[in-house]
């Protein structure tokens, strides 16, 4: 009986019925869990998606789709930290949900979730589309797509330390750029707050969750985290920061700096540029527009190196569930899945051929829509896991304060998170039938909502398959299963190392 080499300080060994007990190398450290937690979700959703929102919903329409999506992931994030330090697997929120839910909604959340990473990943690519073309236009889109398709595959193919420090050194100058934009950006020249009132505001959301997307990622890098009891709190507790810094101020130079009706804004007939670089443009300080765009640009291709991490991470959940082939299982000796990382990283880059034959903004406006539906029902999920998992603990009779970290939020922030998400999911059921500024048809429908229908019916047919309750009997949860086990790691620490192996 051999000494784990993964139990780390202050950590206690896993139980053998971990049902991720991966080949996947603890390798990142609370640094890189922080900044990709600030980072991961800052890529075109933020710089060029929150201009197609402005001139959407107008000044006010944006800073209040922000706002509310900001309040949505800010609750999300504390019920996955709870889980995450206690439960630090593959797929986290599938494996999770499946745990404390139902498998059939595992299934569903799985394969969706995976699906929308593939999205983001195409999205991102044909953001570079556009960011290039600021500078150049020479370039056919094909070989601008192909080009940076394959730097992402090869950021996504080294070991998972050297991924995470490129991560970091990403997240760290999309971070520190904000201040620049936020200094900088100072010239108030705010229009009207709505545009074509409230439906418009509606319209505006899906833009929002898209661009907050990725946000949850912290929970699947868990796994592959050597300390999460220190490293997971301090990412949920970062971010209250990039939400206020990145999103909410980040929309208001935007409003106070663009006018929404700029032919040049991205989704307009111009150049299609950010309002960030057009804000810069217009005050005829050309330097920072330039500068401007290469930020972008490292955020949508740091954004899409991300996508394709956390989809073979998902695949690898699901395959340890048996909701996916085995080989999805297997990883290298650098942690690396490559089945997942191989088919994430084609049907992605595969996606982002989309935008030779279609503009760029349609394609955006199409990926964003079934991203943040996928994403709707994922922190929806989270939500209920978390409440799941506290109805559980108690009903067994364990004391709140045997969680490893207890979220100070929980119950009223879960339930807002849970609500709000199935309250946007119903108004895009709304926008979609009676569309904005378009009359109503099932082509109208489908292109809007077909990630619903897509999770109802993979839900359906998960439950015709694995039949039984509608729920996981919350008495017969094995909280102890796949569960991290943390304590004081001395002499008697490694006494008891030995008993555990």
């Amino acid at each position: 009986m051999d000494i784990n080499p993964h139990v780390n300080e202050g950590e206690l060994p896993q139980s053998r019925d971990y049902g991720a007990e991966t080949k996947l190398q603890r390798l990142l450290t609370t640094r890189h869990v922080t900044m990709i937690a600030l980072g991961s979700s800052i890529g075109m959703g933020l710089w060029l998606g929150s201009g197609k929102s402005l001139a959407s919903g107008g000044p006010a329409g944006i800073i209040l789709g922000y706002l509310l999506a900001a309040s949505m992931i800010w609750s999300v994030s504390h019920s996955l930290g709870e889980m995450a330090v206690m439960y630090p697997l593959p797929s986290a929120f599938v494996q999770w949900t499946g745990k404390f839910v139902s498998p059939a909604a595992a299934f569903a959340l799985g394969w969706a979730y995976w699906f929308s990473y593939c999205i983001t990943i195409a999205n991102e690519l044909q953001a570079v589309v556009t960011i290039m073309g600021f500078w150049t236009d020479k370039v056919p889109v094909a070989a601008w797509i192909t080009v940076w398709w394959l730097v992402i595959i090869a950021v996504d193919v080294f070991a998972v330390n050297v991924f995470g420090e490129i991560e970091v050194i990403c997240s760290s100058i999309k971070f520190g750029w904000i201040f620049v934009v936020i200094i900088s950006l100072t010239t108030i020249s705010a229009g009207g707050p709505f545009i074509n009132g409230f439906k418009r505001f509606l319209s505006v959301m899906p833009t929002c969750i898209f661009a907050m997307a990725g946000s949850e990622n912290s929970g699947l890098v868990a796994a592959e985290t050597a300390k999460p009891r220190k490293a997971v709190p301090r990412a949920v507790g970062s971010i209250w920061l990039r939400l206020s810094l990145f999103y909410i101020l980040g929309a208001l130079m935007v409003t106070i700096n663009v006018d929404p009706k700029d032919k040049d804004i991205f989704g307009g007939k111009g150049t299609n540029a950010s309002p960030f670089v057009i804000a810069y443009r217009q005050a005829d300080l050309q330097p920072l527009a330039h500068m401007m765009n290469a930020i972008i640009f490292i955020s949508v291709v740091s954004t899409g190196t991300i996508s394709a991490y956390a989809g073979s991470r998902t695949q690898m959940g699901l395959a340890h569930l048996g909701m996916a082939p085995a080989a999805f299982k297997k990883a290298d000796s650098t942690g690396r899945p490559w089945w997942g990382l191989f088919i994430t990283l084609l049907l992605g880059g595969g996606l982002g051929y989309l935008n030779v034959n279609h503009s760029a903004a349609d394609v955006f406006t199409w990926f964003s829509n079934l991203t943040s539906l996928f994403t709707l029902f994922g922190w929806g999920m989270i939500c209920l896991s978390h409440i799941r998992m506290r109805y559980a603990w108690q009903l067994q009779g364990r004391p709140v304060a045997d969680l490893p970290w207890k979220s100070w939020t929980f119950p009223y922030a879960a339930w807002w998170g849970l609500s709000w998400c199935i309250i946007l999911i119903v108004a895009e059921f709304y926008l979609s039938v009676w569309p904005l500024g378009a009359r109503p048809s099932a082509e109208h429908f489908f292109a809007n909502y077909i990630s619903v229908i897509v999770i109802i019916l993979c839900y359906l047919g998960a439950r015709l398959y694995y039949r039984g309750p509608w729920w996981v009997d919350a008495s017969t949860i094995d909280l102890d299963a796949t569960r991290r086990f943390y304590g004081v790691i001395g002499a008697a620490g490694r006494a008891v190392q030995f008993i555990f192996n």
